[in-house]
């Protein structure tokens, strides 16, 4: 569990030296798997990519993953990575704010709907509102979102619902090639701040957010 905010005071258009710092934060103190997880816990992993930040989390915790990701052959890749594993569940399709098909453009961990290029696959996106209520979810104790710019509509999604208050932990990449990314992020933070409370935050490469104990109604 992270007891304490990491607070890092750099300029904030230095986005190379806050992913440097970043990464050696994370290689010290673990932090995009140090939470206070158990085998009854549930992890959203949206954007799941090959499968591998699940797997890190299952080792340490054994908790049900469901694991989100539209790209067909890095989904084909995680269900045959976890094949044996029936606490891992894998949806190949993205969480968004509404069900629609959208290209996603081809670059290996940071393929996305908004960087056009010639690799790319028409793909399924869901509400994640709509999933969670679909599927009576009632907590998440750990929601991973790095969806590579689709991480707007999905929060816009989850605060316009009132569901942020089901999440324990939310941690998040917000992307800076979005339109208008600073004003749009800083809009989402102003919001998610009325629930939870930041305990690591690099700017535009990873952070976490917590829920308020006054918001826990689980």
């Amino acid at each position: 569990m992270i007891n304490k905010i990491i607070k890092k005071f750099i300029p904030k258009s230095h986005f190379e030296k806050m992913a440097s710092l970043f990464k050696e934060d994370n290689k010290k103190h673990n932090l995009m798997a140090n939470y206070d997880l158990n085998e009854n816990s549930l992890i959203f992993d949206v954007g799941g990519y090959k499968g591998q930040g699940a797997s890190d989390l299952f080792s340490m915790y054994l908790s049900t993953i469901y694991i989100f990701e539209p790209h067909t052959e890095y989904a084909k890749e995680i269900e045959k990575r976890f094949k044996k594993n029936n606490k891992i569940k894998i949806f190949n399709f993205g969480l968004s704010n509404k069900k629609s098909d959208n290209y996603l453009y081809f670059n290996n961990d940071g393929s996305t709907l908004f960087l056009k290029n010639k690799q790319k696959e028409k793909v399924r996106l869901e509400s994640i509102s709509n999933f969670i209520k679909n599927n009576n979810i009632k907590k998440i104790d750990l929601l991973k979102l790095n969806i590579e710019g689709g991480e707007y509509d999905a929060l816009d999604d989850l605060i316009n619902s009132g569901l942020l208050n089901i999440i324990t932990n939310l941690q998040v990449q917000f992307h800076n090639f979005f339109p208008d990314a600073k004003k749009k992020m800083n809009e989402i933070k102003n919001k998610l701040s009325k629930t939870h409370h930041i305990t690591y935050q690099y700017e535009f490469v990873m952070e976490n957010w917590q829920l308020n104990k006054a918001n826990d109604n689980n």
